[in-house]
């Protein structure tokens, strides 16, 4: 297989891999490589290794998205570890057209869109069992679908590049940009087809997208398009589905590697042990240094206390298993102190001398996740939260407080709101949730509150409506300039 150019992407495929620790430069033909169900398996492999692997820089969701989802939002700040400047215009919100992190996020997405492309295509000709050949399509168009989905809302309209290319002549390979409406039809159909997979799958295939997942991302995909009607229903067929979805008893279940792959882990990106890749270590998505365990300010901080960690409520456990204003050195015994509260949520504090050996997964969405979307939903379509929706919000809500999860409670549940009241209510619990977990700039621009959340925190000044996108990479512009016009401001 040749390296092809995706929209002037160089994206080299693992079709012929299920190892991700080889990174390979060319791959077989189709002649002798599409032929059995291993190939096939091997093909939708390399897809999900998308995710997670990059030979030559920090992997879309190790750590590279982070940067756009929270680092360029109110939430996070470069701390003084973090020496790449565009980073640092990042987080600033100076970027611009050239900022490298937003072009490797384009690459990555896009190469993890054609590996989907060369599978869906390409599964068909298998001489194989024709089930697992529909489901493997399946798993595919999931992850398209999902990178389509943050594509479109990172970009606006986007390419919508739906097969393998078939020449290698430049100009066949330009497409111009589709738009918003366009690309989510096409969300919508793939992850449509996706509610055909399994519930479950046998042990050891943890983290393979399921029914469950599709109909979860379909909940988001609505909530996002202000369909509120189909993001009740998809909530409510997660909710009701039979798929076993819950919530842990403990919130630091859901980020400790024992409890991996659990109950409230809907879908997940796979890190192991010492997976090789830049970045692809769960532990590096928020660069934490502790060489020497100094208490030193990593790269990656909170930016601000007075906004984030200090908005928890005395006993809300979710704070502590969010943030940590000390850490035990475990082969020393001895407790340092940090000058402000670090991230916590992907540290293995067990571990924190081999950072490579950190296996803790990055929860695309989990089932508290559906509960908040049934709640806002139902709120906006209905105009005021019912009870239906005070119980959504309120199972998270105790949970967080350690109470019994489906007994109502007086100390903690929300009652007798407003509309309004009941809104700001799910935004205040979508920031304490959901923290470091690539959420926060979908959600400050959805609500239309990207610009006025960002200004309250010093160093971020220069925040203004044209954040609402980010640009289109230059590089690519430079290439084709008439199908891909810039976003405004830029």
């Amino acid at each position: 297989m040749k390296k092809i150019f995706l929209l002037l992407i160089s994206a080299s495929l693992l079709a012929s891999c299920t190892d991700l620790d080889v990174a390979p430069t060319s791959f077989v033909t189709k002649e002798n490589f599409y032929n059995t169900d291993d190939d096939a398996i091997a093909s939708v492999t390399s897809v999900y290794a998308s995710l997670s692997y990059d030979g030559t820089e920090q992997s879309l969701f190790g750590r590279n998205l982070y940067f756009l989802t929270d680092m360029g939002t109110d939430y996070a700040a470069a701390g003084a570890s973090a020496i790449n400047q565009n980073v640092r215009a990042i987080s600033a919100l100076s970027y611009d057209a050239n900022t490298d992190r937003i072009q490797v996020a384009w690459r990555q997405i896009y190469s993890g869109i054609n590996r989907a492309n060369v599978a869906i295509d390409n599964i068909p000709k298998v001489q194989g069992t024709e089930a697992l050949k529909t489901r493997l399509i399946n798993e595919a168009k999931f992850i398209r679908a999902l990178l389509y989905f943050h594509a479109v809302r990172l970009w606006g309209g986007v390419p919508l590049v739906l097969h393998e290319p078939t020449s290698l002549d430049i100009e066949d390979l330009k497409e111009s940009r589709a738009t918003v409406d366009e690309v989510y039809t096409q969300i919508i159909k793939d992850l449509t087809d996706a509610e055909a997979l399994p519930t479950t799958y046998p042990a050891n295939n943890a983290g393979r997208a399921t029914s469950g997942a599709a109909k979860a991302i379909l909940a988001k995909v609505y909530l996002t398009r202000k369909d509120w009607p189909n993001a009740i229903l998809k909530a409510k067929e997660v909710i009701n589905g039979g798929y076993g979805y819950g919530l842990f008893t403990n919130f630091s279940d859901i980020f400790n590697k024992a409890t991996k792959n659990g109950k409230e882990h809907i879908f997940s990106v796979q890190f192991e042990p010492n997976q090789a890749g830049n970045g692809s270590s769960g532990s590096t998505f928020m660069r934490t240094s502790f060489a020497g365990f100094a208490p030193v300010e990593p790269a990656d901080i909170i930016s601000d206390v007075g906004l984030f960690y200090d908005i928890y409520a005395p006993g809300d456990t979710r704070r502590d298993a969010t943030y940590a204003k000390q850490l035990l050195n475990p082969a020393t015994g001895t407790l340092y102190t940090f000058p402000k509260p670090i991230f916590r949520k992907y540290l293995d504090v067990t571990i924190l001398s081999n950072g490579a050996n950190v296996s803790i997964n990055f929860p695309i969405i989990r089932y508290a996740d559906i509960l908040v979307t049934l709640a806002e939903a139902i709120n906006e379509q209905e105009n005021a939260p019912t009870t239906e929706a005070y119980e959504a919000i309120n199972k998270v809500r105790r949970r967080a407080f350690g109470k019994p999860i489906d007994t109502p409670d007086a100390t903690v549940d929300l009652a007798g709101l407003t509309k309004e009241q009941f809104k700001e209510a799910i935004f205040t619990e979508r920031t304490k949730e959901f923290a470091q977990e690539g959420q926060r700039w979908f959600d400050l621009v959805r609500w239309g509150r990207l610009v006025s959340e960002v200004k309250k925190v010093p160093g971020k000044s220069a925040v203004s409506e044209r954040n609402n996108l980010y640009p289109i990479p230059q590089s690519e512009r430079d290439q084709n300039p008439d199908g891909l016009p810039q976003n405004d401001g830029y």
